[in-house]
Parts: structure tokens; C-alpha cells; sequence
């Protein structure tokens, strides 16, 4: 398990992944940005039809943008030889990110798919905290959670599309030692920047149907504690009918933007109150089985191409 800062370098064994995640939103509410890379990209049709013996061989960095005429979407997979990785720095293809300790650069110079357009840009992020502790998201700990900088600086200077802005940000990473639909039916995580913790929110179905849930709170010193969570409130399904649950004070939470509204994945933001302070709030939800679904599977090739050279 990571110490402090990002390690690139950790294990991921066959049937395993890793993935180190950032999500952004500008200053002025505007534009929001996340961006993952995978080692053993979980939803990778080619690393499941390829029996997940080697995870290294299925690495992308996925950068979604949103924002007034500044959209834009890439994730493409790359083999093995287009991949290099250690304690600092992680290369896909034309794509890296670097840590020096201080900031974590992201270069993107990706493909669109299916419509190409070009996805150039850089990314610095600046942890205000650096939080050591991880949690596992199931009994056996096949599944684990590290959040790296639950609160952070960002500077996104985009040339394709182009557009620049400053705001918050948050990073973390997962592993697992197995397929994530092996391990859960669905989750829902929601994070949110209070005035002076960070609260995370995790709940979800393990495969076997028990539930699991985590409430946390992180202070400005990265220390995390467990809180009592908020009640349990239901939010609008997708244009895809995927159900989004989360926690909140008096059910006061509410959808004010879905980012991507995939066949099994949504991203929104929510306008909510936690623990007593109104808040906005990065949300995903995730169904697994529908993930599973061979349609389903059918149809990420088309936005998830895999370079052939």
C-alpha cells in the first residue's frame, strides 16, 4: 500500500488493477475536469476478453473536460510497450504524469473517440495535505482506497480545447487484487470541501449483497476520522436509469450537473449540506452488473479504443 504521494510503482498482480483519480472544478463553478489512469484499466473490454493475466498490458489516462465550449473526452489503451512507470512518474503512450514532491504535472496529448479531435494540455496539481491512510472497501481487503489529497490546488492550461483555469481539486487511488464486478454490485462515493474538513461519503453492495458504507472526515492536517453518516437520500436516475444515492443533512442534496452519463457510470455535482454547512459535491455512481452486461461491454470499444501501434 502507498506511503506518501502518488507511487506509480505499486504491484498490480493478474486479475489486479490500480488507478490514480483527480477531480477539479473551477473557481467560478464553470468547468470541471477528471482525469484517471488505470494500470489494468478496470472497464477495458480488452483486459477482460484477454483473461487479465497482465494488467500492465492495459494502461490508459482518461481526461474528461467539461465547460462552456470546452468539453472533451479521450481514453485510449495502450499495450505494454507504450507504458513506463515508477515511484514518480507514470508514461501511456504520448501521456504522463510526474511528481516532484510538491506537485503532480499531468501531460495529456490524446485522441477523441469516436468523433477525433485532438486533447492537448497540461494539469499541476498542488496537495495542500498529503494523507498517508488507506481504507479497504470490503472484510478481506481485496479492495482498497487511498486518498492522497483530499484537498488541493489545480491549474488546468488546455491548448486543445482551448481554455484556462485555476480551482480546487481532490486525488486519490484504489487497487484491487480481483475484477471490481467480482467484488461489488454497485457503489456510490460522493467527496465534498467543507470550510475546514474534507468529507468523503462511500457506500455500495458487495457481490455477495451485503451492504458497505463509509462516512469520513479529513482535517487540514490530513488526519481522517470516522463520523456518523447522513441519512440515506435517493437522487434522480440517469438518462441511462442508473440509480444515484447519497447522504446528506435533511435530504437537502441535489443534482445541479451530470458530467457523464455513461450506460453503468455517472459523475455529477450536488448542491448539498453536510454535517451541519451547505457544500457542493463531486458524485459518482457506479452499477457493476450493468458493466458485466455483454451489451454493455459491446459498446465501450467505441469510446475506449485500444492503439494498435
Amino acid at each position: 500500500m502507498p506511503g506518501s504521494g502518488p507511487r506509480f510503482d505499486v504491484r498490480v498482480d493478474a486479475n489486479g488493477y490500480a488507478w490514480w483519480y483527480i477531480d477539479a472544478t473551477s473557481a467560478d463553478g464553470q468547468h470541471g475536469l477528471t482525469l484517471i489512469a488505470f494500470v489494468g484499466s478496470v472497464f477495458s473490454p480488452y483486459y477482460k476478453l484477454s483473461g487479465r493475466r497482465r494488467p500492465d498490458n492495459h494502461c490508459a489516462i482518461n481526461i474528461a473536460l467539461n465547460g462552456p465550449r470546452s468539453s472533451a473526452w479521450a481514453m485510449t489503451e495502450r499495450g505494454r510497450r507504450h507504458v513506463t512507470r515508477d515511484a514518480d512518474h507514470f508514461r501511456v503512450g504520448p501521456s504522463s504524469m510526474a511528481w516532484d514532491g510538491d506537485c503532480l504535472t499531468i501531460e495529456i496529448d490524446e485522441i477523441s473517440a469516436p468523433i477525433p479531435y485532438r486533447v492537448r494540455g497540461r494539469v499541476k496539481l498542488y496537495p495542500d495535505m498529503l494523507a498517508t491512510t488507506a481504507f479497504a472497501l470490503d472484510p478481506q481487503a481485496t479492495h482498497r482506497w487511498h486518498p492522497i489529497a483530499p484537498r488541493a490546488r489545480i491549474e488546468v492550461e488546455m491548448g486543445r480545447p482551448g481554455v484556462a483555469w485555476t480551482g480546487s481539486a481532490y486525488l486519490d487511488s484504489n487497487f484491487g487484487d480481483e475484477p471490481l464486478e467480482t467484488g461489488f454490485r454497485s457503489w456510490h462515493w460522493s467527496r465534498a470541501h467543507l470550510r475546514n474538513d474534507v468529507a468523503v461519503l462511500y457506500e455500495g453492495v458487495c457481490d455477495d449483497g451485503r451492504p458497505f458504507d463509509l462516512a469520513l472526515r479529513c482535517d487540514r492536517q490530513g488526519r481522517w476520522r470516522d463520523v456518523e453518516p447522513p441519512a440515506s437520500q435517493r437522487l434522480p436516475r440517469t438518462g441511462w436509469a442508473i440509480d444515484r444515492r447519497t447522504r446528506s443533512d435533511h435530504g437537502a442534496a441535489k443534482v445541479v450537473k451530470t458530467w457523464i452519463d455513461a450506460p453503468f457510470y455517472a459523475r455529477s455535482g450536488l448542491a448539498t449540506r453536510l454535517f451541519g454547512e451547505d457544500a457542493f459535491a463531486v458524485h459518482e455512481s457506479l452499477s457493476l452488473t450493468r458493466f458485466a452486461s455483454p451489451v454493455v461491454l459491446s459498446m465501450l470499444p467505441y469510446r475506449m479504443p485500444r492503439a494498435l501501434f
